[in-house]
């Protein structure tokens, strides 16, 4: 089995992560003020030098005004589109 943080999916969930950033009309500075965290944390994030997990996503998610089931369906329909 592919290590999850390089495969297909983990990118696809980058990419969902990033748009759903910009989608929000949101900056790195500006999210990473609504989450209490700099920048590098979420350029970190972004880029997967950082793993984020699911309580984190939550804070992403509603920074973003999503719910983590939005979010999760939004990124399974990525995945789909690339498989």
């Amino acid at each position: 089995m592919e290590k999850s943080i390089h495969s297909a999916r983990y990118a696809a969930f980058l990419d969902t992560l990033k748009k759903a950033r910009r989608d929000a009309g949101l900056t790195q500075v500006q999210l990473a003020r609504k989450l209490g965290e700099t920048q590098t944390f979420v350029s970190k994030c972004e880029r997967g030098e950082r793993r984020i997990d699911v309580i984190e996503l939550g804070a992403f998610c509603r920074a973003f005004g999503l719910s983590l089931r939005q979010f999760v369906a939004i990124l399974e329909r990525a995945i789909r589109k690339n498989m």
